[in-house]
């Protein structure tokens, strides 16, 4: 398979990736709601298309590789089958890549509607936020084996070293994000409260110092300690321009809501989901620093208005 993929949706996943294969040797066709961004990174050597037509015209080889990094439901659904949509301009053996953080039980119908033209459809969940996308993220891939070894060059520039792994099945590469999201929501969750009871106690202890402590060494050590020690060293430990309120996305919800459906219980995410919920009218010290880390690893938008 030669090494040519169209990057479609250049927000800041978006964006790193088509970066990062384009560097890694790969021919990059580019596409984006608006042309600003496509403008950039045609700057940059990648090759530019103002409309799914031409993205898709200037291909030089098959089977092409459209990765599709949008915003879950609507968006996706017209970029591949709305009126200019990109379905009708692929062929028989064509792949579609779907790259964003999309309800797992959605991929299955995408699939029948692409497979009913031939045209082949793997789910990808991403995760490592925007540097993981420039610099290697971690992938949890769906779809059938069969497609998945044909394509596994790609999947190895993309990621960290041994940072992907296939699940068979489509829609599994988006459950196991799911999952993954959910599991976010109860650490972020279980950190935030134990640096606020660590705030409100009578020791006047300095949390930036505890941020980097538990970071080196202790049972607890992870990447998301780390980025709330860069948080305090970047706004202090008040926190004082995050927003208590924190915004949440579909995954949180959507693990729930299959826990309860198999008759699992999941208390602490539940009740991880349902304080994000409440921290609307209710914000904290707490909802701060979720909203934080969300900054961090995210670059989510989380200063107050």
């Amino acid at each position: 398979m030669k090494k040519e993929i169209a990057i479609v949706g250049l927000g800041k996943m978006g964006m790193g990736i088509a970066r990062q294969l384009n560097e890694k040797g790969w021919r990059v066709l580019v596409a984006n709601r608006t042309p600003e961004k496509v403008d950039e990174a045609a700057r940059e050597g990648m090759i530019a298309a103002y409309s799914y037509q031409e993205m898709v015209d200037q291909f030089d080889s098959s089977p092409r590789i459209v990765w599709l990094m949008l915003p879950a439901g609507t968006a996706i659904e017209e970029a591949l089958f709305g009126k200019q949509g990109i379905a009708q301009y692929l062929k028989e053996g064509d792949i579609v890549v779907e790259a964003g953080n999309s309800f797992y039980r959605d991929d299955a119908p995408r699939a029948q509607k692409l497979a009913e033209k031939g045209i082949q459809y793997v789910d990808v969940g991403v995760s490592g936020g925007p540097s993981g996308a420039r610099s290697g993220a971690c992938l949890m891939i769906g779809g059938s084996q069969k497609l998945f070894s044909q394509m596994e060059e790609l999947y190895r520039d993309l990621s960290i070293e041994q940072g992907y792994a296939h699940f068979e099945g489509i829609g599994a590469g988006h459950f196991v994000k799911m999952v993954h999201n959910g599991i976010e929501y109860g650490m972020m969750q279980a950190i935030g409260e134990g640096f606020n009871v660590m705030k409100k106690s009578d020791y006047d202890l300095d949390l930036t110092e505890v941020a980097r402590i538990y970071n080196t060494g202790s049972v607890i050590e992870s990447r998301l300690v780390g980025w709330l020690h860069k948080a305090y060293q970047e706004w202090g430990v008040e926190l004082e321009p995050i927003s208590g309120t924190i915004s949440h996305s579909g995954e949180g919800k959507w693990t729930v809501e299959t826990a309860q459906e198999l008759g699992e219980a999941v208390p602490v995410i539940a009740d991880s989901f349902q304080f994000r919920l409440d921290s609307e009218k209710n914000p904290s010290y707490t909802g701060q620093v979720v909203s934080a880390l969300r900054g961090q690893f995210g670059g989510h938008p989380v200063k107050k208005k």
